[in-house]
């Protein structure tokens, strides 16, 4: 059984016992239990349930693995030709990691 879940504007399949990093979550704590109703689709044992936008009654149960986590370094450089100019930007996202406990539909 699998559900797509919509989680801070992103769409993510969800099944028991997955892993996912999402964008981070304001205000999370380790071990805290979260859970996610904005589910689209569901999937149990073939029989898809698509939603009018979402599935009544379904939700997807998460528990917080690690309230932060930072990714990988993206350097942004930016280069004007015979000018002189040259700048150079890092970025590292923050992310959330989560666990799938449940899916409810």
């Amino acid at each position: 059984m699998y559900a797509i879940v919509e989680i801070n504007g992103q769409q993510f399949k969800a099944e028991a016992g997955q892993k996912l990093f999402v964008h981070h979550i304001q205000n999370a704590e380790n071990g805290a239990t979260v859970e996610f109703d904005k589910v689209l689709l569901v999937d149990k044992d073939g029989n898809v349930t698509v939603g009018a936008p979402t599935v009544d009654g379904a939700k997807v149960v998460c528990q917080i693995v690690s309230s932060l986590v930072k990714g990988d370094k993206v350097l942004v450089f930016h280069k004007k030709r015979r000018k002189g100019h040259r700048k150079l930007n890092g970025h590292r996202q923050q992310f959330t990691e989560l666990t799938i406990t449940e899916v409810v539909a």
